[in-house]
């Protein structure tokens, strides 16, 4: 049985498994994270569980509803649209900071993600990929010195990973395989225009693979649909 006593444990490994799921498209939108399966699966007491999921909480990417736990969240249309809003809003600026302020250090971690996202596209490793290819925005908020970006990065990209799995057009949805190389080359060529300029195009490439529109409403009278004629109903 899992003590208790919290001092040296940490909820940290909690979240960060449960994020890594989330940004390889493991964990689906709104799927049961069970506090009693949870602690079971890492060794830990509930109590760290708590600490964990209250956590994701306060970022969005898990719900926790009174006397039905917690589950991850699943953003509608309208959240997703106002993600990648602020994604626009951030991103290009976090790329073009990138290129005013990148250093040989970040500049060669740049290229090494690089190399790693084209090992696993050549390998087919799918899950790998698409955490890569999410990472690629994290790595690039910390190469711009900005930790606050890279924590609302790590959000951002989470609920755009549950987005893209409710809302994809088709399976291919990893970033397109060029568009990373083209940001970090303007980054290394110290073109902040152009590095703002490509990363906005990328996010708009997400956003466009999604249907984010509306669907039509529906009329929800049972007689319609059924199929059947609708009957007045009698005030009697």
């Amino acid at each position: 049985m899992p003590s208790d006593d919290l001092r040296g444990v940490s909820e940290a490994p909690i979240r960060q498994r449960i994020l890594q799921a989330i940004f390889e498209r493991r964990l689906q939108p709104g799927e049961k994270l069970t506090e009693e399966r949870l602690a079971e699966l890492f060794g830990v007491s509930r109590t760290v569980v708590r600490q964990a999921l209250a956590r994701l909480a306060q970022d969005g990417i898990v719900m926790q509803r009174p006397n039905r736990g917690a589950s991850v969240a699943a953003p509608s249309r309208l959240e997703a649209r106002q993600v990648l809003a602020v994604r626009q809003m951030v991103e290009p600026e976090i790329a073009a900071e990138a290129a005013r302020c990148a250093d040989t250090a970040g500049l060669r971690r740049l290229r090494k993600h690089l190399e790693a996202e084209n090992t696993v596209r050549r390998s087919n490793d799918r899950a790998t990929l698409v955490r890569l290819t999410g990472e690629f925005h994290m790595v690039l908020a910390e190469v711009a010195g900005n930790p606050i970006l890279v924590r609302l990065l790590t959000e951002l990209q989470a609920l755009t990973c549950l987005a893209i799995l409710l809302y994809a057009r088709g399976d291919d949805s990893a970033c397109h395989p060029d568009e990373h190389e083209k940001i970090v080359a303007a980054i290394v060529a110290k073109d902040a225009a152009t590095a703002a300029a490509i990363m906005r195009r990328h996010l708009e490439h997400v956003e466009h693979d999604m249907d984010l529109n509306e669907p039509a409403q529906r009329d929800n009278d049972l007689a319609s649909a059924l199929g059947m004629p609708t009957k007045k109903r009698s005030r009697g």
